[in-house]
């Protein structure tokens, strides 16, 4: 580790509950790397059910008091998280880009968006309220919304600060008090934040325990958890359903995609161009659930926008390490990623996809060591073909001719995954005809990739349950009780 990287490490490295950082029960605990380089990060502790068990309780225990702190000063310590982010941007997200693999320069604005969500739940708590209802029999009818109790919140790697800080947002506003599960593989900003929000929040409202899937079974099967919020995969989502189950606990689900980018013939050719490089979201390695990998171009227009899409991307990335503020595209998380990618760009070969762009390992002998892949297109795809059909979060993005309008929707929802959608035209009646007719919960019109804070996220079939960003996420950690009051003879 060389001292511009000790810099950053933070000083914890066990679970944060009851206000302290405590070791695991267990002692066992495991490595933190760099992807970009195998660069030994630190040691975490591993958390057992013991350690689980323990961050819950403190959880449990705290949310009497916190769900009666009157609302603006919750609000109030909200904001102050929110700050406390904003002031330590550059570390946080040189933290993540050495964790993660992902380009620091972007990392930043993780950070910020992060802050961005603290402060947007912190000014939407006001509206946590209920409703008035007539009775005919003359009584008063009305409803609260209240905190459910200890929530769960797990998140994935490819954006660790980022779900870390804004994940914790809409439960905190609504009087829930949580426990945080950072991804194994990149712990190290999530363990920051804690230390930075501890003497923000009052000891047990904000929890975090480290661990790998033992450790997150133990906290969603938890019978104290009265609800289990993931970001994950499809997988990590069933697993999430199951074990849930049987406490009949709720959940939210924000999971993979597959997501379709469509080009009309009278689309503006630059401007679809730019939004599929954009929309691939090359910055992470295509690492992001809602990167639109299924280019749908009209046969009209398809070569010379396939010529423009892989000149725009060989332009814009090239892959770089993370921690260098001109790298516009960083490497894969893990090795299981690497390897995942791998496969299914030997798949679609194998299938008889044209590899146009990229497809290996980069040849500058400075990434040798990282898991990184260059910017890779396929061309010559048919729908059915695997990886046409399968997420595979990686840099790869395949690009399909079509011609039949009514052909082409029905491919585009053909499978289990509905997360987003890009439509490209500049026919108003035709764009939005096409975002009625696809399956996707957040649909762009010649627009990708960017969120709006207030926007509900998530998506229809196996890409999710519920909705995030929004309003509705706040209701999500809150539950109706109706009161009726009775008037007398």
């Amino acid at each position: 580790m060389n001292a511009h990287t000790g810099s950053v490490i933070p000083r914890a490295s066990g679970h944060f509950y009851d206000g302290r950082w405590h070791a695991s029960a267990s002692g066992r605990s495991f490595a933190v790397v760099n992807p970009a380089t195998q660069a030994l990060l630190g040691t975490v502790s591993n958390a057992s059910a013991e350690d689980v068990h323990a961050a819950v309780e403190s959880a449990r225990k705290a949310f009497p008091s916190w769900r009666r702190l009157p609302i603006f000063e919750r609000a109030a310590l909200l904001r102050k998280a929110a700050a406390a982010l904003r002031e330590h941007d550059r570390e946080l997200a040189l933290l993540d880009a050495l964790n993660c693999g992902n380009p620091v320069s972007e990392m930043v604005h993780d950070v910020h968006a992060a802050a961005a969500m603290l402060e947007y739940f912190a000014g939407l708590i006001p509206e946590i309220k209920g409703d008035t209802i007539p009775m005919n029999n003359g009584s008063f009818n009305f409803t609260v919304r209240e905190p459910l109790g200890v929530v769960a919140r797990i998140y994935p790697s490819n954006h660790p600060l980022l779900f870390a800080g804004s994940r914790i947002a809409a439960p905190l506003a609504a009087g829930n008090t949580v426990v945080v599960k950072p991804p194994e593989q990149a712990p190290l900003s999530s363990i920051r934040m804690m230390e930075l929000f501890a003497d923000i929040f009052p000891a047990g409202v904000l929890n975090c325990v480290n661990g790998d899937r033992d450790a997150g079974a133990a906290l969603v099967s938890h019978p104290l958890v009265a609800k289990v919020a993931l970001t994950g995969g499809e997988q990590a989502g069933k697993a999430v359903l199951h074990a849930a189950a049987d406490q009949i606990k709720p959940t939210l689900l924000e999971l993979g995609g597959k997501n379709a980018l469509v080009v009309y013939p009278d689309a503006d050719m630059e401007a679809a161009v730019s939004g599929a490089v954009r929309g691939m979201n090359f910055l992470w390695a295509g690492q992001s659930c809602g990167s639109t990998s299924r280019v749908y171009v009209h046969e009209s227009i398809h070569d010379a926008f396939l010529e423009r899409f892989v000149a725009g991307i060989s332009a814009a990335h090239r892959p770089g390490l993370p921690e260098d503020p001109a790298t516009t595209m960083g490497c894969l998380g893990h090795k299981n990623a690497f390897d995942k990618t791998m496969y299914y760009i030997e798949t679609a070969l194998a299938e008889g996809a044209r590899l146009v762009l990229g497809g290996k390992r980069p040849d500058d002998p400075r990434l040798a060591n990282g898991w990184f892949v260059e910017p890779t297109v396929f061309a010559d795809v048919r729908s059915d073909m695997r990886v046409a059909q399968e997420e595979i979060f990686g840099p790869v993005v395949v690009v399909i001719k079509w011609s039949d309008e009514d052909k082409l929707i029905e491919e585009v929802n053909a499978l289990n995954y509905g997360l987003t959608c890009s439509i490209w035209t500049r026919d108003l009646d035709t764009a939005i005809a096409a975002a009625h007719r696809v399956e996707a919960g957040y649909v762009w019109i010649n627009g990708s990739s960017s969120h709006a804070i207030g926007a509900p996220f998530g998506g229809y079939k196996r890409s999710g349950l519920g909705r995030e960003e929004c309003l509705e996420e706040l209701f999500e950690f809150t539950q109706v009780k109706n009161i009726n009051i009775a008037r007398r003879p």
